[in-house]
């Protein structure tokens, strides 16, 4: 993906890309910057001191998992409980639904061929950014990370939603239930107005009090107006889960 930002798309060595006019890339109103690190991407906990102008952070990231199904994918970033890849325990990161709706939305239309296209859950580190932050990740193996035809989908989908004005969502959810590539969630996404902040799958529930519901709502760039239910995906703590939602005041969305 780096490689196909500088080399077809003009990003320099140092990560700046300037346009044959002289203008700094990206939407109307905010440049767009490459910044390449040689290090882990979950632990990249001060780029907000490095780039103290930006509007949100996006990584651009391999995706591994067993399976090997060739998967692009998007997130938000946060620990539920622990922190064993990256951020601090119990801590989530400051999502942008509109962006992430957006993106989602632009890669699906793209669709390499053999791609599944689906959002993940809520999962690792960074999380103390203060500006939002969305992982957009290429996988699931080795053979993927080198698909150039993946690459350039993700690339100019995501420089596509930059280039262009993003519309705010005006129903945004919180989402709880589920697995870890909510699908039901995901449809929602692609399907209707709702934009989601962060997703904690049924495997984190264990981990969501009415603290951590609190500071999911709060690390929303925008307006919460929902809780979002896998109804079915609840387990064991749907009961709990059910009655902190009510307590929220929030409207309940079950899917």
């Amino acid at each position: 993906m780096a490689n196909y930002l500088k080399l077809e798309k003009g990003y320099s060595s140092d990560g700046i890309y300037n346009s044959s006019e002289g203008q700094s890339f990206g939407s109307p109103v905010h440049c767009a910057k490459l910044y390449l690190s040689n290090g882990s991407l979950l632990t990249l906990e001060t780029l907000d001191l490095t780039f103290p102008e930006a509007v949100a952070f996006v990584f651009l990231s391999k995706h591994k998992s067993d399976s090997g199904i060739p998967t692009l994918t998007c997130h938000c970033t946060g620990n539920f409980a622990d922190a064993p890849f990256g951020g601090n325990p119990k801590e989530i990161a400051i999502s942008m639904p509109s962006l992430q709706k957006a993106y989602l939305r632009a890669i699906n239309s793209a669709h390499p061929r053999g791609y599944d296209v689906i959002i993940e859950a809520t999962h690792h580190g960074p999380t103390s950014l203060n500006k939002p932050v969305l992982f957009v990740e290429l996988g699931s193996s080795e053979k993927q990370w080198e698909d150039n035809i993946a690459a350039k989908a993700i690339c100019d989908s995501l420089l596509g939603v930059l280039d262009n004005k993003i519309e705010s969502c005006e129903k945004v959810g919180i989402a709880l239930g589920g697995t870890h590539y909510p699908t039901k969630f995901n449809k929602l996404l692609l399907e209707s107005e709702f934009g989601l902040a962060a997703v904690a799958s049924k495997h984190a529930l264990a981990a969501v009090d009415e603290a951590m519901i609190a500071q999911m709502i709060k690390k929303s760039s925008e307006k919460v107006t929902h809780i979002v239910l896998d109804a079915k995906g609840l387990g064991s703590h749907k009961d709990r889960i059910i009655k902190m939602a009510d307590d929220t005041g929030l409207a309940i969305l079950k899917v």
